[in-house]
């Protein structure tokens, strides 16, 4: 992965982190334990899910460029619909609160994309391919 792209994941992930932490604070105080493993276990879905996506997409756009646009609403669909399965898999559980599963899942999302479009909006990404000194056409 190139350093541009680690760094976009990494100020993507750690605000998302952050906010599953958080969660877990208040949903341990809300509804104890089983909320602070929902909202663990959701923070995790969210950064694996969102991550893996950010990967995808980037190698996407560093192989087939012009499936880029097209390729990043498919996936972003995708995760959102995943997401809401895990939802609907899970709100009956035992294992651990459901509701601040659900809870930390959408903050944890929003989070995720929140960073995500600030790391784009301040990396310093050539649009263009420069051309290599020393080519004449």
């Amino acid at each position: 992965m190139p350093s541009n792209d680690a760094r976009i994941l990494a100020q993507a992930a750690v605000p998302t982190a952050v906010v599953g932490a958080l969660a877990a604070v208040v949903s341990a105080v809300a509804a104890g334990g089983k909320g602070a493993v929902g909202a663990v276990v959701a923070a995790l879905i969210v950064i694996v899910f969102m991550g893996l996506g950010l990967y995808v997409l980037q190698r996407t756009a560093a192989s087939l460029p012009h499936l880029f646009q097209a390729m990043g609403l498919m996936l972003y669909s995708a995760q959102i619909l995943l997401l809401f399965i895990f939802v609907a898999i899970f709100k009956d559980t035992t294992l651990f609160n459901p509701k601040a599963f659900a809870l930390t899942l959408v903050a944890g999302t929003l989070a995720w994309i929140a960073a995500q479009t600030r790391a784009h909006m301040k990396a310093k990404i050539l649009y263009v391919e420069p051309e290599k000194s020393g080519h004449s056409s």
